[in-house]
């Protein structure tokens, strides 16, 4: 694998409580960048699988290019962990071992990538993962209610 660019926070926890085997299969529903993946990659061999998701297909890109050394035992998808049952189904990747969720914005949505996401950087206010949908943060703000926007604020934070 190649030199990583980004090391997880809790990684080790992470590892553990995972409690990644060799020859194991294990789903990151979350790829990002791919550390948590190179990391079960790593811990997993000889044999072991992963099944990659993220929806921000910029993320998709980056994983492929520091997991390429591991490609026969990858499949990253573009797609949302909300569809992970369909997913395992369609290629086939059942059973496994573990999944893991990392929850949360990661450093590519927040650094500078003109999607709107970080108040450091003057960018239009998009915020989607994926270009590919069609409606942006704007779209809500601009065609909301004050009412449906504060029922959004009080469920979503």
């Amino acid at each position: 694998m190649s030199t990583p660019t980004h090391i997880p926070v809790l990684l080790q926890e992470t590892m553990e409580a995972l409690a990644v085997q060799p020859g194991g299969r294990y789903i990151d529903c979350t790829l990002g960048a791919g550390g948590h993946a190179a990391a079960v990659l790593d811990r997993s061999s000889p044999g072991g699988q992963l099944l990659g998701i993220d929806a921000d297909p910029e993320a998709i890109k980056i994983a492929r290019a520091r997991l390429e050394a591991c490609s026969s035992s990858t499949l990253l998808i573009n797609e949302n962990f909300v569809n992970l049952q369909a997913i395992c189904i369609k290629y086939d990747f059942i059973p496994v071992h573990g999944i893991l969720f990392d929850l949360g914005l990661s450093s590519l949505q927040l650094n500078g990538n003109g999607r709107g996401f970080s108040f450091q950087y003057d960018a239009p206010l998009d915020m989607r993962l994926n270009p590919s949908q069609e409606v942006t943060a704007a779209d809500i703000i601009n065609t909301s209610s004050e009412a449906e926007l504060a029922q959004l604020i009080r469920t979503y934070g």
